[in-house]
């Protein structure tokens, strides 16, 4: 009993010592991240790294809406910036919905094809602009830059949909991760690996990886606009930054390329066989997690449901209203069904709405989707929430509205798990005729879910641990140079193979020329020499 005191008083000491030897292996990470619903993927993983003891420092803009300013996991770094981006701004992302709707109600014809690009090139050619703005003003800050020198960092890690951050961790000359799926030329594998178009869908092509031949002709088309948005939409004000801070004969794409490691946002339960690379770490799914219990009201509300089951439904924060016809036709849809309705709902409440519907401002979803009543999960196509979906093994009707979202679904629905119902062309019935097909036990979308959940969890890591293992595997390297391929350094012409096939073809030319003038000149003397010989 004398010694209690003492032996505590150790307990305290070593557990202090520990958590100090923790924290002193633990390294320094800088982070520039994208703003929205990317920050929400960036933000699990600091969480994780945090845990691991890492310090954290975080680039921000001083009008973000997600990225807070303070923050137990990380310190932040306020970048002033006059007004928000055009992805924190709930307006205009409303605003670029409803023409984005407006242009799919004419799809199929010409007009629609360079409007819907058009749309798409103003917010993201503003948005680069934006982003650019901010990283001049990193460079224009000598006294930062020169902190950010002393600290020394371990590893940058960023995200490449707007490359601020690709150029910065180049200028510091740290190790590069990135945690990706796109970037400002389309999906991300089409910078780092071989992408056949004869099997690879294009972004925006709607095509899954078996095309016929006026499909694959269609899918250059879509590849090669978005080449043209990377190289005169949302290159030119990056390229400028490059050459004005980091010298010539240095690119944007190329720096991209450069990374060390690729920290890619899906994986092959959800994406289609397609190449890859060894610097290509697959963490889709990272976001997973165990339901937790519901708030005591939402869990009656489920249990209430009997044996028909919960439809869950939510589309996103941004972009919730849908205005009140769509809203109209949902609700009247709902009320139609046996089963109860979750619907995360905002604007106006839709006078038709069933008594078997609930509508919330806000829902747990990954818990609700974990939950055993859950039947059917509508979404607009989200990653994050696609994957929670397959981690729960919950069929999905998808409703895609803008972006990838689209191109989302179509790869559940090549996996037989979901159904895609257009917003545009919805009415009541083709709505409820589509939930009840998914609802249809003898439907096999249950039970490929279930498998393609099996599959997604039937791993020898966690996606979330395998992210954090090779973020601390390049930080004890000082990178990961050996992963990593060199054809990024190759001219295109190289790259293809061209100057190789016109060597070729010239050698060959020439030496048939050779053999053609060599016969020629025999041939010649033969006939001189039977003239001759009368003679």
């Amino acid at each position: 009993k004398q010694n209690l005191p003492r032996l505590k008083v150790t307990l305290v000491v070593l557990l202090f010592s520990a958590s100090l030897l923790s924290s002193g292996n633990g390294g320094k990470v800088l982070v520039f991240p994208v703003d929205g619903s990317h920050w929400l993927n960036m933000k699990i993983i600091l969480e994780a790294l945090h845990s691991r003891g890492h310090q954290i420092t975080v680039f921000r803009s001083s009008t973000s809406w997600y990225v807070s300013e303070s923050s137990p996991i990380y310190t932040s770094i306020t970048i002033a910036q006059e007004q928000p981006q055009n992805i924190e701004s709930q307006d205009v992302m409303t605003s670029f919905l409803e023409r984005s709707m407006e242009i799919r109600r004419n799809k199929g014809t010409l007009w629609a094809f360079f409007e819907f690009y058009r749309n798409l090139f103003q917010l993201f050619g503003e948005n680069q602009k934006d982003v650019a703005k901010l990283v001049i003003s990193i460079f224009e800050n000598k006294t930062l830059l020169r902190q950010l020198n002393e600290t020394g960092y371990d590893l940058f890690l960023t995200d490449p949909a707007f490359p601020g951050g690709v150029l910065l961790a180049h200028y510091l000359k740290l190790p590069l991760v990135l945690n990706v799926r796109w970037i400002s030329s389309g999906e991300g594998h089409f910078a780092v690996a071989p992408s056949p178009l004869s099997y690879i869908p294009a972004v925006f092509s709607h095509f899954s990886d078996k095309m016929h031949f006026s499909q694959r002709v269609q899918n250059i088309i879509f590849h090669g606009m978005l080449v043209y948005m990377h190289y005169y939409v949302a290159n030119p004000p990056f390229q400028a930054v490059c050459e004005k801070y980091l010298g010539d004969n240095i690119t944007t794409f190329s720096l991209v390329q450069a990374a060390d490691l690729w920290l890619m946002r899906v994986d092959f339960t959800f994406e289609l066989p397609r190449p890859t690379m060894p610097n290509v770490i697959y963490i889709g799914g990272f976001q997973g997690k165990p339901s937790k219990p519901l708030p005591l009201e939402l869990e009656e509300f489920m249990q209430s449901s009997g044996e028909h089951g919960v439809i869950v439904m939510t589309l996103g924060t941004l972009l919730s209203d849908l205005g009140p016809e769509v809203s109209e036709t949902f609700a009247s849809a709902f009320a139609s069904l046996p089963q109860k309705v979750v619907w995360r709902h905002i604007g106006k409440r839709p006078p038709t709405l069933g008594n078997n519907t609930m509508l919330v401002d806000w829902l747990p979803q990954n818990d609700i989707l974990g939950h055993v009543k859950a039947k059917v999960f509508i979404t607009h196509g989200g990653t994050n929430g696609i994957y929670e979906a397959i981690y729960h093994g919950v069929p999905v009707l998808g409703i895609p509205l803008i972006f990838d979202q689209y191109d989302n679904i179509i790869r559940l629905t090549a996996r037989g798990v979901a159904e895609i119902a257009d917003v545009t062309t919805m009415t009541v019935d083709s709505l409820t005729i589509a939930l009840k097909t998914i609802l249809d036990p003898e439907k096999p979308y249950k039970q490929n879910m279930i498998k393609l959940s099996q599959l997604h969890h039937d791993k020898p890591m966690k996606p979330i641990d395998s992210a954090v293992f090779w973020i601390e595997y390049v930080m004890r390297h000082r990178g990961a140079a050996h992963l990593r391929s060199e054809f990024y350094k190759l001219p295109w012409y190289a790259y293809h193979g061209l100057d190789v096939m016109a060597f070729c073809v010239t050698s060959v030319l020439l030496i048939i020329s050779i053999i053609w003038v060599s016969c020629r000149s025999c041939i010649n003397i033969l006939i001189k020499n039977r003239k001759s010989k009368p003679e």
